[in-house]
């Protein structure tokens, strides 16, 4: 096995992952939990008022 051989699996391993984490992102089972990860800087609450600060 030359350095080739290791770029070569370096590349193809590296797409799989890739293929993986892009399955994983678009599945339908976690679509509910990255809605709700989307909503959490909107429902959290506001810090202090300007006036409350020290």
């Amino acid at each position: 096995m030359d350095i080739n051989d290791l770029r070569a699996l370096t590349t193809v391993l590296s797409f799989a992952v890739f293929i993986g984490i892009l399955v994983w992102a678009f599945s339908k089972r976690n679509k509910q939990d990255f809605e709700e990860a989307a909503r959490l800087p909107l429902d959290l609450d506001e810090g202090p008022t300007p006036s409350q600060r020290n």
